[in-house]
């Protein structure tokens, strides 16, 4: 691995139940099968496509796409609703969905690729890639804004901590980085990342796990190293080599009519569509968000997450290594700051390195799932479990704010889980 001490600048030199007519224009890795021949019930799958179908009936959502692939092979695929209630536009398989956080696992997935390739490692100090951090100070009130009343801060972040959420960061969402207009779409990842460094952290780099705004700087650590703009490196480097062609930064015109619309429950519960960010994605804009930023499609996200199901392989070519493999999917939260959160599945989940919450304990889960299992969602109700016990993901899609929708995800995964025999 790459001396710490090594200059950056060199190194970026160097550098009802599964249809076929419904996805058979699709480019894909996976064979089709019928449920049965992967150990899975059609009836009961039909009752998770029944379920989904009374979630749009009642409301919770306008429309949603799922799909099941267990052993490599896609059993489960329907699109129920519409994908824009006011144009009277069905939901198509291939919709396009804001995945919001889902982005974090691929900016994880690039960083360990670098890790991977000895051109950084993620024990290294984020001070050698991004100098603006290396004064960064403490608040002395982690929910104040105050930023005069700070202390030294004791230690140096890490990329492993970035990619754990125990930097010391904040939410973009927090109070401070709002009041500093830290996360707006008219400022480049640079100038994002540039204003993080300025501001305190929350607390000591080690000493806490705080969901926030990490992506957006492993991003700029990417950028630094490849060389390339976090664009150009997600394609060439991920997207690309995974077949992810519906992945994007911005919507374009040929792909807009796809795109579903994010909906919110009104007074009266009905719904109303709903902007959830100033700036829509149909238009282009500064920033590439390496935290929330891609839009992309559930076929897309199947390729990706049968990455690390296949080892690393894809289409019998290495991508990554076993290693990375092991790396995105175990728990890589120290033990001393465990549970990561106090109530529901935080109680029993951990954090990997690849940016995605990993189920230690299927107890606390308000839904089915098995120890081991990693997953992650985003803000405007997409989700994707991946399952190396049971060799299956199981991803559902749709638009709503707020993302619970009443429990259309954890019912489906569910009833998707009382289909195995």
């Amino acid at each position: 691995m790459k001396n710490a001490s090594s200059s950056p600048v060199r190194t970026a030199a160097m550098a009802g139940l599964f249809m076929l007519a419904a996805v058979n224009v699709f480019a894909q890795p996976f064979t089709r099968a019928a449920p049965e021949t992967v150990g899975l019930s059609a009836a009961t799958l039909a009752l998770a496509t029944a379920d989904l179908q009374a979630r749009v009936d009642a409301g919770d959502i306008a429309g949603v796409v799922a799909a099941v692939v267990r052993d490599g092979q896609l059993v489960y695929a329907e699109a129920l609703g519409m994908r824009d209630i006011a144009a009277g536009a069905e939901m198509p398989f291939d919709a396009l969905f804001r995945t919001y956080s889902m982005t974090r696992p691929v900016t994880a997935l690039g960083i360990l690729m670098l890790h991977d390739e000895g051109l950084l490692d993620v024990n290294d100090s984020l001070q050698t890639y991004l100098p603006q951090f290396a004064d960064q100070q403490v608040m002395v009130d982690a929910a104040g804004t105050n930023v005069s009343a700070t202390r030294a801060r004791r230690g140096d972040i890490t990329l492993a901590q970035l990619l754990t959420h125990t930097s010391g960061l904040g939410s973009r969402n927090s109070a401070l980085y709002r009041a500093h207009d830290v996360h707006s779409y008219d400022q480049s990842l640079a100038q994002v990342v540039d204003k993080v460094a300025a501001l305190p952290l929350f607390e000591d780099p080690g000493t806490a796990y705080r969901y926030g705004l990490h992506a957006e700087v492993l991003g700029r650590v990417i950028e630094v190293v490849s060389g390339q703009d976090i664009e150009t490196f997600f394609e060439q480097r991920i997207l690309g080599p995974l077949g992810m062609s519906d992945t994007v930064f911005y919507v374009d015109p040929a792909r807009a009519e796809r795109l579903a619309t994010v909906y919110r429950p009104d007074a009266s519960g009905q719904l109303q569509a709903h902007e959830m960010e100033s700036i829509p994605v149909t238009e282009p804009r500064a920033l590439a968000s390496a935290g929330v930023g891609l839009v992309s499609s559930t076929m897309d996200f199947l390729r990706f997450s049968q990455l690390f199901l296949d080892n690393g392989q894809i289409a019998g070519e290495q991508l990554v290594s076993p290693a990375v493999v092991r790396m995105m999917a175990e728990n890589a939260v120290p033990e001393a700051l465990l549970p990561i959160g106090s109530g529901g599945y935080w109680r029993g989940s951990g954090w990997s390195l690849g940016g995605m919450a990993v189920v230690m304990d299927a107890d606390t889960y308000s839904h089915t799932v098995n120890q081991g299992e990693f997953w992650w969602d985003g803000s405007a109700g997409t989700r994707f479990w991946i399952d190396p016990e049971q060799d299956m993901i199981t991803i559902i899609m749709a638009q709503v704010s707020p993302a619970g929708g009443n429990g259309f995800r954890e019912s489906f995964k569910t009833l998707v889980y009382d289909a195995i025999e």
